[in-house]
């Protein structure tokens, strides 16, 4: 057989195999591959795909995308539902075709998500050298476009001889289900290497089993972790997308019942806790609630379960205000569990060391002063909440306005997905969220354009949800073109536009440094000027764009209705059979509820300009509180 025909009956055949509990969990490792075909994997992938498929169309199912990134996007949005265990290849060309998926690349590696790329590459015999599309260099004749793969992969290989694909699978695939280093794994393939003839071992096309290692907690580690929370007057835990991964919802939510230490959660955290559960304040750091950033202000020993601190979930190191501050990390990838110079590492899976720090702590219980500032900060944020979700009766709705509706109208088990602007900010403080699996916000990368793509592969990850991807119109534009996926599909997404005619997320933040929302509106250039600032708006019809492709549109049109007719729209696309667009305008200047946090975001020391130096003073306020370490 062929390297691409061996390649395609290697991945049909490799399972994943995970333990929570006392059951074995199995399912396909590689549930499908994704495909663009040109020169470099039409010949290769391409043919070895169709040849499986006239055989068994079910043996590795093949998919079209629009555009290379989408693609990996959509394997990412797949995999997070599916919490790692299973995912999907993307076949490219080589040049353009394989570098579309950098983007991708980068975004799964930083969210620590498996997908397995597989982009065509030039000639490993070099005799048709140079080919179309071939990168060039004078010093280094061996680089490709792909070696730009290297450091957005958590796994890079190079099949330059047919042999070389055993080793470059196995070990592959080691990373994909490896849960501290899984993220892209890319395996460069020579076009011509893709159709050459290889002698394949009956074992190496066998099924296989890969287990996702759930490793225990040293009990030192976890006895000097119970040492100190006895200790601790004012504990706080911070949960991150790592305690979904481990599927230790429930065992979170035993031990804080049982020890009234509070839950403040990150983005990739959200689900950790329902949002009326008694101990959880929601949303901590720069996009947290004053519930979660008061306390967090205040605590004197911070529990990190399954986060890698990023600089929006610690307020860029100033919301853990505290001077005595301590922080326990438990984590089962050790660069996340040693950060901030922790007091105390435990290196394990979240589940079981929550399990196994919950026995060691016997009985232990926070004082009850503790507990009232919990129900009373939860009390004061809900209220907040509930008046930022309130219809004003406006001709232009507020965005919080507009996150209220749709997450009224949604059920416990429908998902919202976003990355990018500022809806993921609002989302983080507002968003109820009721079940564990219902919120899917992609803000390690926070890429402009993954919203559709990911949330199609949502869907394909979980059928039986409903999916509301939000999207503000700028991140719309950068890539809507999977919606044609979701029409040749007819898989069912509810897309809500919001159009605010240009970037809300960084008008306001360019405001707030003392910018003036400098290029960040969608407007005429005035030409005597040279400025995009002053123009009138651009006549663009978002709405008439996703009609064209196929999609079924609802146009929700400005007035003292416009949130009682959105309501209107979510529920008649939730009857729906096929995708859905909802368009909606809004008010970009009605910020959100403030978290009472910052971020750091540097100002210039020196302008000419009032706003400039006038932000540049506040900002110089804000780094007094900074800190170089945590604790």
């Amino acid at each position: 057989m062929t390297v691409s025909q061996a390649l395609v009956e290697f991945l049909a055949n490799q399972y994943s195999i995970d333990r929570v509990g006392t059951d074995d969990h199995r399912e396909r490792l590689i549930s499908g591959m994704f495909g663009i075909f040109g020169h470099g994997n039409v010949a290769g992938v391409g043919q070895a795909l169709l040849q499986s498929q006239s055989r068994d169309p079910k043996a590795m199912p093949y998919y079209q995308g629009r555009n290379e990134q989408g693609m990996v996007h959509q394997a990412v949005g797949f995999t997070r539902i599916r919490r790692r265990r299973s995912t999907y290849a993307v076949s490219t060309s080589v040049g353009p075709g394989a570098t579309n998926m950098l983007t991708g690349a980068a975004l799964a590696t930083i969210n620590r998500l498996p997908v397995l790329l597989l982009p065509g590459d030039v000639f490993a015999t070099r005799t048709s050298d140079p080919v179309l599309q071939q990168l060039e260099r004078p010093d280094a004749y061996d680089i490709s476009v792909n070696d730009a793969f290297r450091p957005l992969s958590r796994y890079f290989d190079r099949v330059s001889r047919p042999e070389q694909l055993f080793s470059a699978l196995m070990n592959g695939l080691r990373v994909l289900t490896d849960p501290v280093e899984t993220g892209a794994v890319t395996i460069s393939l020579p076009q011509d290497v893709q159709a050459e003839v290889l002698d394949v071992p009956a074992e190496f096309l066998a099924e296989r089993d890969w287990r996702i290692r759930r490793p225990a907690p040293e009990p030192d580690d976890i006895a000097a972790a119970a040492r100190a929370i006895r200790a601790a007057k004012r504990p706080l835990i911070v949960a991150g997308g790592g305690v979904l991964y481990a599927f230790a919802e429930d065992a979170l939510a035993d031990f804080t019942v049982a020890t009234g230490i509070p839950v403040g959660n990150t983005q990739a955290g959200v689900g950790v806790l329902p949002w009326d559960h008694p101990f959880s304040l929601g949303a901590i750091g720069s996009t947290g609630t004053t519930a979660a950033n008061r306390l967090a202000a205040e605590a004197d020993l911070v529990i990190g379960i399954g986060t890698r601190y990023e600089d929006f979930t610690t307020g860029s190191r100033t919301i853990f205000a505290n001077p005595d501050v301590k922080f326990i990390n438990i984590n089962v990838a050790p660069i996340d569990a040693y950060k901030h110079g922790t007091a105390i590492a435990v290196v394990a899976d979240a589940r079981k060391a929550l399990i196994a720090l919950g026995v060691a702590l016997g009985g232990f219980r926070v004082g009850a002063d503790l507990e009232r500032t919990i129900a009373a900060e939860k009390k004061n944020w809900d209220a907040v909440v509930e008046a930022a979700h309130s219809t004003s009766y406006t001709p232009l709705p507020a965005q919080a306005e507009i996150i209220g509706a749709v997450n009224e109208i949604s059920e416990a088990r429908d998902v919202v997905v976003c990355a990018a602007g500022s809806l993921p900010g609002d989302l983080h403080k507002m968003w109820r969220v009721r079940d564990s699996s219902g919120y899917h916000v992609e803000y390690g990368f926070s890429c402009m354009g993954y919203e559709i793509a990911g949330g199609i592969g949502v869907k394909r990850g979980a059928p039986d949800r409903d999916v509301f991807i939000m999207v503000g119109d700028g991140s719309y534009l950068m890539m809507h073109t999977e919606l044609v996926t979701a029409v040749a599909e007819n898989i069912k997404i509810i897309v809500v536009l919001i159009q605010n005619h240009g970037y809300a997320s960084i008008g306001s933040l360019s405001e707030s440094l003392g910018s003036q929302r400098f290029g960040t509106q969608y407007r005429y250039l005035d030409e005597s000027a040279h400025s995009f600032d002053d123009g009138d708006r651009l006549p663009v019809d978002l709405a008439l764009n996703a009609e064209s492709l196929g999609v079924n549109v609802i146009r929700v049109e400005p007035g003292v209705d416009t949130i009682a007719d959105l309501k209107v729209a979510l529920r008649k696309a939730k009857l729906a059979t096929g995708p859905v667009l909802i368009h909606i305008n809004s008010d970009p200047m009605i910020s959100g509820p403030d978290s009472e946090s910052w971020w750091d975001v540097p100002v210039s020391a020196l302008s000419e300009l009032d706003s400039t130096t006038q932000a540049y003073e506040t900002y110089l306020a804000h780094k007094k509180h900074q800190k170089h370490l945590l604790g």
